[in-house]
């Protein structure tokens, strides 16, 4: 069964990374999540990303803070998707791990998601649409989930124009 990797440079992510996995679980995708180091476990990293594609891993979900170089050095052991989450903090407010995640070289692609928080969920709901190519009850609940967050919308507007009555 296809399945996303959450790794994470630091347990100090993980408060930002929740907001993944909690995505990824109410959607019903298989994750597994670990704390791995581009500059203090390389050996390891690269270890565990040949693994996981033997284990049928499809994405790998990877986020990081400061010079942030997790996604590159997983997109660099695999051609599966790496969806990079720069997390905010440090003296530039994750501004740094913003640009050493997204700054990619030709051929080496990183998707690059939202600072934070935000990004995390975002992270979450991309690595689903990857996957919902090709399950078809996956993109059902996907497709629910976008419905579901519009008709809130639709319902907060409306108590909105409520309250200015």
């Amino acid at each position: 069964m296809a399945w996303v990797a959450v790794l994470m440079g630091s347990e100090s992510d993980w408060p930002t990374m929740q907001s993944c996995t909690e995505v990824l679980d109410s959607l019903g995708v298989e994750f597994e999540v670990r704390v791995t180091s581009a500059h203090r476990t390389p050996a390891a990293t690269a270890e565990y990303v040949a693994g996981a594609v033997d284990r049928d891993c499809r994405v790998f979900v990877c986020a990081a803070g400061l010079a942030a170089h997790l996604a590159g050095a997983v997109a660099a052991n695999t051609t599966r998707p790496v969806i990079g989450v720069p997390i905010d903090g440090g003296p530039f407010n994750g501004a740094d791990s913003l640009l050493s995640t997204v700054m990619m070289p030709g051929g080496v692609p990183v998707a690059t998601v939202a600072v934070g928080k935000a990004g995390a969920k975002n992270a979450g709901y991309l690595a689903a649409q990857i996957l919902a190519v090709g399950d078809d009850g996956l993109a059902e609940r996907v497709a629910a989930e976008r419905e579901a967050n519009a008709a809130k919308v639709g319902q907060q507007n409306e108590s909105v124009q409520r309250s200015l009555s």
